[in-house]
């Protein structure tokens, strides 16, 4: 009699189970793991043409309105970004949808025959999932590239990209990138190969290194009839828009009209924002947005420990009529107390996050993780 084995194994080996073991963050990068990964990797695949996407803020919509139209053109088009919202599906955009789980899970096992225990032990979350990415892209036409937090020594740097995309620059991730705009402007651009198009910048220093690389600046278009769009995105658009110039591709701004940006200045409901912003620089662009509009908010917030909260709510403050601290399990999330405290300083209103009153305008604020929680907590009522 044949008995039946159950197949744990492969129930241990999904993609799941395999991530729930990785390291979501970490206090030093080695970049030995990927380089090794990838030198195995790139022998069992076909590199599309890559477009790297390096900057502080802005990589998300930028490389999304990019992706989006190059698909709109029925170019075969992976966009690969980070973190995701509400599930991991998100990071990996291919032909107009998130990857299927049937895909990854079948990527996943690819990339489990291919590279040995050792090294896929020591493969960080993001790193794996950059991995991922790059197999499912294989034989497409354009790889849209966003990198995590740096560029020199991120995980998407292992390949050679064809062009890159440099978004806004400033103050964020320090104790990997450097201590001022100059050190993480030069961190950043390092990763560039080929052709670098930079967008417009806060900061001289940024123009001042690029000019030690084969770049081009940002070019104007017309999109100011695009009202569909926060004016702060628009920005970004333009710099999508030089990207398809250089592609020689001819533009037709109408196959923009159905572009979702999930979580970048997104009205989900009449009186509910959301948007990931987590930084000053963040803050300052959505501040804008609401001043012209003549709206104050209730700001649905938290943050990370290593974020510049205190200025990031000190930006906020001449829109914000009251800060509803919403609970996040996240062991980086920062003390209550340092949250109230800072508030009481800046002479804020504040109280604990309950529920929507219908009266109210709502921003929901402070990074992916605030975004995603305030989105569970609506959907579970």
């Amino acid at each position: 009699m044949r008995i039946k084995i159950p197949k744990l194994m492969e129930t241990l080996k999904s993609l799941n189970k395999f991530l729930d073991q990785k390291a979501l963050y970490y206090d030093k990068i080695d970049y030995d793991t990927i380089r090794v990964s990838w030198d195995i990797l790139q022998q069992n695949m076909t590199l599309p043409y890559v477009i790297h996407l390096v900057g502080t803020n802005g990589k998300g919509s930028t490389g999304r309105f990019l992706a989006h139209y190059l698909n709109k053109l029925n170019y075969k088009t992976l966009h690969y970004s980070s973190p995701h919202i509400l599930k991991f599906n998100e990071r990996i955009w291919i032909n107009g949808h998130d990857v299927s789980d049937k895909s990854l899970e079948e990527t996943h096992t690819k990339l489990q025959k291919l590279l040995p225990d050792e090294i896929l032990k020591k493969l960080t979350y993001f790193e794996y999932t950059t991995l991922l990415s790059l197999l499912l892209s294989s034989g497409f036409d354009y790889l849209v590239l966003e990198a995590g937090l740096g560029g020199e020594f991120d995980a998407t740097n292992v390949v050679k990209n064809d062009l890159s995309l440099i978004t806004t620059i400033d103050l964020d991730h320090q104790s990997f990138l450097g201590n001022t705009v100059k050190e993480i402007a030069a961190t950043k651009l390092r990763s560039c190969d080929k052709k670098m198009i930079v967008n417009k910048q806060l900061h001289q220093e940024v123009y001042d290194i690029a000019e030690d690389y084969d770049y081009m600046n940002v070019e104007e278009f017309d999109v100011s009839h695009l009202t569909l769009f926060p004016s702060y995105l628009l920005q970004n658009l333009k710099l999508a828009l030089t990207a398809l110039n250089y592609l020689k591709i001819d533009i037709d701004l109408s196959l923009f009209k159905d572009i979702k940006l999930f979580g970048r200045c997104q009205k989900i409901e009449t009186n509910i924002t959301i948007d990931v912003g987590h930084n000053p620089l963040a803050a300052k662009v959505i501040r804008e947005e609401f001043i012209q509009k003549h709206q104050k908010v209730s700001l649905i917030y938290n943050s990370f420990k290593d974020k510049d909260y205190k200025q990031v709510l000190e930006i906020l403050k001449p829109i914000v009529t009251e800060v509803l601290i919403i609970k996040v399990q996240d062991e980086r999330i920062v003390q209550k107390e340092e949250l109230i405290k800072t508030c009481e300083v800046l002479d804020l209103k504040f109280k604990d996050f309950d529920s929507i009153q219908d009266e109210k305008q709502y921003l929901v604020f402070g990074s992916f993780s605030v975004v995603e929680e305030f989105l569970k907590g609506r959907s579970e009522k």
